[in-house]
């Protein structure tokens, strides 16, 4: 027997002093109501209404046991209030790369509180946002994705020392070209001259300067993107020694401001830290994302629209059009470049 629909049933009846209304104050049919009634009656052996009567009344039974069955309905809803209280206090994790900008984590957090779920927002490496994802540690997760396959994509570029600060550093060629232009950038453009050893200080073998190092975040170690880099090095004519891991961000961020190297990063994060930035032209480099959520007993969750949009201006996401578009307009693609490169 539900006891709970039982005494609700009872106590309407007793409450409208009528089974028809109290069955429609339920919401159910009156026959309903009035098994439900007779099966409480026999679990109390005892009859709480007089059916004699042209008006249904309560019998001193029914009376007697009255606010014992209020008060069980009332903890009953306490219990629920209690329970739908610990469901959206719950907090929920949601990983993200590390170089996401705060104040856009800060809104994913308000957000979700205005819509009753409460977030915990962890930085994380790729690999362990995957882990997380798949031991449900995680309940929703930003997931490394090939670029041409992702639901968000973010142009990946170049950050380099801000202009006063190329001023003073005795700006290179490379430096140069990226200060001078907003437009994107490709991987042969970063090749040095011939015979500009003597103004970088960098001179190699041959008259040629040593290409200046470009530093990759944790973000963008992964195998797969690291493979893709390489190639992209090879194909421009850069040695695979130019890239290399960024390390502790403060010293990277010290080197790149510094204008001794490059740090490959978005833009949002090279902007927080007051870097000038260009983007790639290869978009095929840049990082792609799809937003995830965590297996549940029912088969797989979705990820509600709202949260997908803000994690996607958190890591600052285009639409994958938009940046094709942005490639083109450069002035074609990576492999017609490299062409009119040689």
């Amino acid at each position: 027997m539900d006891l709970l629909a039982h005494l609700e049933a009872y106590v309407a009846a007793v409450d409208e002093a009528s089974f028809s209304r109290a069955a429609e104050r339920l919401g159910i049919a009156q026959p309903l109501l009035s098994r439900r009634i007779k099966t409480l009656e026999a679990h109390f052996d005892g009859r709480l209404f007089d059916r004699s009567r042209r008006q249904v009344a309560t019998t001193e039974l029914g009376v007697l046991l009255l606010p014992y069955a209020r008060d069980v309905l009332d903890r009953a809803q306490r219990l629920r209030r209690v329970a739908g209280a610990a469901r959206r206090s719950a907090v929920q994790a949601v990983g993200v790369p590390a170089d996401c900008g705060p104040d856009a984590l800060a809104r994913v957090i308000r957000v979700g509180a205005e819509r009753g779920t409460t977030f915990g927002v962890r930085e994380l490496p790729p690999e362990e946002r995957l882990a997380g994802l798949a031991d449900a540690s995680l309940a929703y997760a930003l997931v490394r994705v090939a670029p041409e396959n992702a639901a968000l994509r973010v142009p990946l570029g170049m950050a380099s020392a801000p202009s006063e600060a190329a001023d003073d550093a005795r700006p290179t060629p490379h430096t140069d070209r990226l200060r001078t232009r907003r437009r994107p950038i490709h991987l042969e453009d970063l090749r040095p001259r011939r015979g500009s050893g003597a103004r970088s200080g960098r001179a190699a073998a041959g008259g040629r300067a040593a290409a200046v190092p470009i530093l990759t975040m944790t973000e963008d170690q992964l195998p797969d993107a690291g493979a893709r880099l390489l190639r992209a090095l090879a194909r421009a004519g850069l040695p695979e020694g130019t890239v290399r891991p960024a390390g502790p961000m403060a010293t990277a961020l010290a080197e790149t401001l510094a204008g001794q190297a490059l740090l490959l990063c978005t833009e949002p994060f090279a902007r927080r830290h007051g870097a000038r930035w260009a983007p790639l032209g290869d978009t095929t480099l840049h990082r792609g994302y799809d937003p995830r959520a965590a297996h549940r007993d029912r088969g797989p969750a979705q990820v509600p629209h709202w949260l997908a949009a803000l994690l996607a201006a958190a890591v600052g996401a285009v639409a994958a059009e938009s940046a094709t578009a942005a490639a083109r307009s450069a002035g074609g693609d990576a492999p017609s470049r490299l062409a009119a490169h040689g």
